[in-house]
């Protein structure tokens, strides 16, 4: 996973609440496991009309916000099914930090696992950035190590964010990394339990 220290970047404001997991990614591009590939069907119905053909005016295709990778949306962001390829698609489209007035839960949590940051922040505050984002202003810092959150204004969020969680995205851990950070001691304790129980090593 890519650890998340600094991000200096467009932002794109989403101004709407409720954005939920089947309009981040629509269920018919769930049948792949791969995380490469689904930026194409990311906000697909915003995106797209029924025959495949772009909608114009959708904030994330305007080329003044070509290659954004913070966004900024209302309350209640992942709500709905859960679904882990919603953060995939976010990454693979090349978001890396979700502001949002508030989260669903399942998503919030998903978000941690693969690495995508998401910054609660009151929502007169979000709203301060959207409005910044949509004026041409849109070029903002998120600084996880001081939890901040700056906009071209010069204008300085600060968010919370739990310890043990912001340690791991600034070292990029991931489950799986995080457990082989004991890998060593992993291997001692079967050491010891194939000398110790050798019948366990056959059942």
């Amino acid at each position: 996973m890519t650890p998340f220290t600094r991000l200096d970047a467009r932002a794109a404001a989403l101004d709407l609440a409720n954005i939920d997991t089947d309009q981040i990614i629509p269920k018919q591009f769930l049948k792949t496991v791969e995380r490469e590939g689904l930026a194409r069907g990311l906000f697909y119905d915003m995106r797209f009309d029924a025959e495949g053909r772009p909608k114009p005016g959708f904030v994330l295709d305007e080329p003044a916000f070509a290659g954004a990778a913070i966004l900024l949306a209302g309350d209640n962001f992942g709500c709905g099914s859960s679904r882990e390829h919603a953060p995939w698609a976010l990454l693979d489209f090349g978001i890396r930090c979700v502001v949002a007035s508030s989260f669903a839960d399942i998503f919030y949590n998903n978000c941690f696992q693969n690495g995508l940051l998401p910054i609660a922040l009151p929502r007169n505050q979000v709203r301060a950035l959207m409005g910044e984002a949509k004026g041409g202003n849109h070029v903002f810092s998120i600084d996880l190590e001081a939890q901040t959150v700056t906009a071209s204004s010069g204008a300085v969020f600060a968010f919370e964010i739990d310890p043990g969680r912001k340690e791991k995205l600034l070292r990029g851990l991931d489950a799986i990394g995080e457990t082989l950070q004991a890998a060593g001691e992993i291997a001692d304790y079967e050491a010891r339990r194939a000398l110790d129980q050798p019948w366990l090593e056959h059942a």
